[in-house]
C-alpha cells in the first residue's frame, strides 16, 4: 500500500484500524480491496456516470490530464459476488484483492461511453424520441469534440493496479462481466433512471462540480 493523496491514505487507514483490532482483540475480520468499481447506483462525479450525464445535456467531457491513466474496471455486481465469496469462504484476518480484469486508459473509457451513447440513443429515432425529455444535445455535437483536457488533480496516480491471484487461486474468484457488456448495462440503466441522476446531481453536486471542473 502506498497512498499518494490525504484521500487514499484515509483509506489506507480504515485498512489498518481493522487489521489492529483482528490482532489486538482477535476480531474476526477480513480485508477486501477492489479495483474501480462501476454500474448502476454510481454517484454522477465519478468518471463514468458524469460522462455520460454530461452527453446527455451537450457538455464539455472534463478529462484531467492527457487521460492516459491506467485503470482496472470491476462491474458493482461483480464486486458484491467477490464480497460473498470472501465472507463465505475467505481466512480471517486475511486481505483479499478483487480485481476487474479491464485495465484501459480513461481517455479510451471516455471515448467508448460516448461511440455506445450515440449506437444506443442518436442511432435510433424511437429510442431517442423515448428520452427527448432529457437528451439536450444532437446527434451532430455527441462526439469526442465534447472532450475537454483539465488540469491534472495533485498527486494523481498514472495507474491503479492490484493483483487478485490470492483471491482467484483460494476462491475461484473471476468476474462475470467484461467492460464490452458492463458499459452498456451501465448506459442502459442510467438512461432509464435519469431521475435518480437528477435528484442526486443537486445543490453540494453542483458546487463540487464547478469546484473540480470549473476554474481548471
Amino acid at each position: 500500500l502506498k497512498p499518494r493523496s490525504p484521500y487514499a491514505t484515509s483509506k489506507t487507514a480504515a485498512d489498518m484500524l481493522v487489521r489492529a483490532y483482528a490482532e489486538t482483540y482477535h476480531f474476526p475480520v477480513n480485508v477486501t480491496r477492489c479495483s474501480n468499481n462501476y454500474g448502476p447506483y454510481h454517484f454522477p462525479e465519478k468518471l463514468i456516470p458524469l460522462i455520460i450525464k454530461n452527453i446527455l445535456e451537450g457538455k464539455k467531457l472534463p478529462v484531467y490530464g492527457d487521460g492516459k491513466q491506467v485503470r482496472d474496471w470491476l462491474y458493482v455486481e461483480d464486486h458484491c459476488k467477490g464480497i460473498d465469496l470472501v465472507i463465505d469462504g475467505g481466512r480471517l484476518g486475511e486481505a483479499y484483492n478483487i480485481g476487474g480484469f479491464n485495465e484501459e486508459l480513461n481517455i479510451n473509457i471516455v471515448k467508448q461511453t460516448i461511440d455506445i451513447v450515440r449506437e444506443m440513443v442518436f442511432e435510433n429515432k424511437k429510442v431517442r424520441d423515448t428520452y427527448k425529455n432529457f437528451v439536450k444535445v444532437s446527434f451532430d455535437l455527441c462526439s469526442y469534440d465534447l472532450i475537454s483536457y483539465v488540469k491534472d488533480r495533485l498527486g494523481h496516480d498514472a495507474r491503479y493496479a492490484i493483483d487478485p491471484t490470492k483471491t482467484v487461486n483460494e476462491l475461484g474468484f473471476y468476474p462475470e462481466t467484461p467492460f464490452s457488456k458492463g458499459i452498456r448495462k451501465t448506459i442502459q440503466w442510467y438512461l432509464e433512471n435519469q431521475w435518480w441522476v437528477n435528484e442526486v446531481a443537486s445543490g453540494d453536486y453542483q458546487k463540487y462540480y464547478e469546484q473540480m471542473y470549473g476554474n481548471r
